[in-house]
Order: structure tokens, then C-alpha cells, then sequence
């Protein structure tokens, strides 16, 4: 049955650039919005939806495809609200960001079913702002789609299958992992540096004040490794809470390296850790 209707649940950011990344690549079915009152009208205005629900038991009827498109926490009990009652040919699916927790709690109220009814997915896409007034067609151009299905799922097959197509379409990339590993290494290239900006702008107004024009006379590097501090803690609670581990490891270890540096300012170990450094780029450059 092909995809006529998808519900989109939180219309934010992230499921309102979705909404009008397939409205741009001619997905002609409905899309129905799920969010409060006001975020739903800011999303019509911006053409995202054809239609708001604010109840997640009304906006998913009728829809062959749902994507939870919450903070993690609200993706884990929407899971359990609406994994229940909905219909075993529509597909659920999320964009949360970090995946262990979210895949146990769709086995867990979907059974043997899961692997049926249920795809984990997360696009490694975003900005600093949240909101759907900065919502973009193009937000998944070229970014990584990440899978984590269940054992023996197929995901090109079916509705996941349609729905895997229409993220290509939209210009996504697809990867498939495991959950664990997927949080393990989403724990680096994505919770980790936004530790680090955060600490390092909060690190910055300790030392220098509220009035000092930092991103000012900062120059590029240091607008660069801030930007993403702008981000809302709403989200990164729920990462935090749901790949801890992870992240504590992750912080540790970068904790040590930074030690490392700090005792090693006059010493040939410096150099070494640049030309360390160095091969990230160089690696990334041969796999063109």
C-alpha cells in the first residue's frame, strides 16, 4: 500500500523541515501535523502541513506513516501512548537522537511485531535554532540518515521501504547500524561537541563577563566552535539522560587528552598531538 498520508508528530524544527522537504521533492499525499494549537499554525503558515491535530490519537488516523519527531524522552512515551492503537499497516518511525532506549521501549510495547511496525531512525541534521520558523526543505541534503533496525528487519521492504526511498528523494544519505553502536558513536561526532561548545562558551562568560564582545573580535574559529551552544537544553536533557554512558566515557577520555596538552604546551608532544590531529582531515579527504 503505497504512502498517502503521513502524521507528523512535533512539527518543529526537524518534522516541519521534513513536511516541506516532501512537499518540494512532489509527494502529493496529505500531511497532518501534530503539535499545540499555536506551533500548528505557524506550520500551515509555512506550508509544512495540510492539516493540525493537537491530540497524537486523532492526528494518527488515517495515516500509513508516522514519524515522532519530539526530544527523546516524549519520542520513549509517545511509543508507549500511541504503539498500542495504531494500525498494524501503518509504520512508525522516529528521528530521535540517540536510539538503545527508543528501539527497547518499541520491542517492548510491540512485541514480537517490532520489527513490523517500528523503524528507528535519526537524521544527522539541525541548527542551532529550534523551532518551525526555521524549518528547510533542504536541512537533509547530503546528511546522514541513520537506521537502527531491529534483527532480521528489512528495511527496504514495504512501507519502511517507501518511506527509506522518500528520504533518498528528499537527499539523505542512508546508514544502517545497531542501536548500541549507534549511540556509542553519535556519543562522539555529535553529544560530545556540543559539550564542548556549551562548556566553552559558558567557560568564556565566566572569565569575561556578559558585556564582553567575544564573537566580536573572536574571529571565525571561535563563532564556529560556539555556535551550536545556542542549542536548547529541552532537547540535549533527553541525550543526555538516554546515552549517559556514553557520554561520560566520551568526556573522560577528552578530559585526559586535554590534560595531556596542558602539561605538554613546551614539549615535542604538542607537535605530536597536531600531527595526530592533522590525520582526521587527511583521512576524510582519501575516502573521496
Amino acid at each position: 500500500m503505497p504512502i498517502r498520508q503521513i502524521t507528523i508528530i512535533g512539527t518543529g524544527l526537524i518534522g516541519g523541515s521534513f513536511a516541506m522537504a516532501l512537499k518540494k521533492h512532489h509527494f502529493l499525499g496529505h500531511i497532518v501535523g501534530c503539535d499545540r494549537a499555536p506551533v500548528l499554525e505557524r506550520a500551515r503558515d509555512k506550508g509544512a502541513i495540510d492539516e493540525g491535530r493537537t491530540r497524537p490519537s486523532d492526528a494518527i488516523r488515517g495515516s500509513q506513516l508516522v514519524l515522532l519527531a519530539t526530544p527523546v524522552g516524549s519520542i520513549i512515551d509517545l511509543i508507549e501512548r500511541i504503539g498500542p492503537v495504531l494500525s498494524a499497516r501503518t509504520l512508525l518511525t522516529d528521528v530521535g537522537s540517540t536510539k538503545a532506549d527508543v528501539v527497547a521501549r518499541a520491542e517492548a510495547i510491540l512485541g514480537r511485531n517490532a520489527g513490523r511496525r517500528f523503524l528507528a531512525g535519526h537524521p544527522m541534521s539541525g541548527k542551532e535554532q529550534s523551532g518551525v520558523e526555521f524549518a528547510d526543505p533542504d536541512l537533509f541534503l547530503g546528511a546522514t540518515w541513520f537506521f537502527t533496525p531491529l534483527p532480521g528487519q528489512n528495511i527496504y521492504g514495504g512501507l519502511s521501504g517507501e518511506f527509506v526511498e522518500w528520504v533518498e528523494r528528499i537527499g539523505a544519505r542512508i546508514a544502517s547500524m545497531d542501536a548500541a553502536e549507534h549511540d556509542h558513536l553519535c556519543a562522539w561526532i555529535s553529544h560530545l561537541p556540543q559539550m564542548i561548545s556549551t562548556a566553552l562558551a559558558a567557560s568564556l562568560l565566566d572569565e569575561f563577563g556578559e558585556g564582553a564582545p567575544l564573537l566580536d573580535v573572536g574571529g571565525r574559529a571561535l563563532r564556529e566552535m560556539t555556535r551550536i551552544s545556542a542549542s536548547p537544553y529541552s532537547m540535549w536533557h533527553d541525550i543526555a539522560l538516554t546515552n549517559k554512558k556514553n557520554l561520560q566515557k566520551a568526556l573522560l577520555k577528552l578530559e585526559q587528552r586535554l590534560a595531556h596538552t596542558r602539561e605538554n604546551l613546551s614539549t615535542r608532544e604538542l607537535a605530536i598531538e597536531f600531527e595526530r590531529a592533522h590525520q582526521l582531515k587527511k583521512c576524510a579527504r582519501r575516502k573521496k
